[in-house]
């Protein structure tokens, strides 16, 4: 894909994710279920984060872009390493894991993580922007254009820190207000949560796996943007 055409679509992704952050971020306080958005807002929900980390991955792409049709190519090969790190490590499996796992989650039981109470509250559209559109748009990227991914152990290492950063953010929400971020939480014992969390990072891990071999399926042994 063209440089210039990168940059385009980079941009529109940027703006759009931008868009929806902004969007969940502003929903009426007045509308807000009781139940919801207590203790930490929306940003004890790995949904709203996601669409924080996609943001900032589609700013840092568009800049990588820019910096290479004006021909700052010294200054472009550290912001495409940092471009490919995020993809790699958190954009593509933290979008992937985000999608699957609500979705499989709302079709079995949706007040688990979706309580009906929303349906006044969010619109059908924002609903789906952040649920269902972050993994196609995970899947365009590896289309668009080869990622770097870091040597495996330091690539698990990095997600299972953020994992471990976002886990301790919910046990210390739940300590404080004596609520669990997602009502799915309340159903398990100790060890029963700390077993899902380890599968959680199992999952993760699975789709940061899966991320490689598209990249390398797609774009052969050659790792390195063009």
């Amino acid at each position: 894909m063209e440089i210039s055409t990168l940059a385009t679509y980079h941009c529109l992704a940027f703006v759009w994710y931008f868009f929806v952050a902004y969007s969940i971020t502003h929903v009426e306080t007045e509308e807000r279920p009781s139940e919801v958005f207590l203790y930490g807002g929306q940003w004890k929900y790995l949904t709203v984060l996601n669409l924080v980390l996609q943001a900032v991955f589609y700013g840092v792409s568009f800049l990588a872009d820019v910096l290479r049709l004006i021909k700052k190519l010294r200054c472009a090969k550290c912001i495409i390493s940092s471009r490919d790190l995020l993809f790699s490590v958190l954009a593509f499996p933290v979008s992937t894991f985000v999608c699957i796992s609500f979705w499989t989650l709302y079709t079995y039981n949706r007040e688990l993580v979706y309580p009906k109470s929303l349906d006044g509250v969010i619109p059908l559209w924002l609903n789906h922007a952040m649920h269902t559109a972050v993994l196609p748009f995970a899947l365009l990227e590896i289309l668009a254009l080869p990622h770097r991914y870091p040597a495996k152990k330091k690539g698990l290492i990095l997600l299972g820190f953020v994992a471990f950063l976002y886990i301790s953010w919910v046990l210390w929400i739940y300590s404080v207000t004596g609520e669990w971020v997602y009502p799915l939480f309340a159903l398990f014992s100790p060890s029963g949560l700390a077993a899902f969390f380890a599968g959680s990072l199992a999952v993760i891990i699975s789709f940061y796996n899966f991320g490689e071999f598209l990249n390398r399926m797609i774009w052969g042994q050659s790792k390195f943007s063009s």
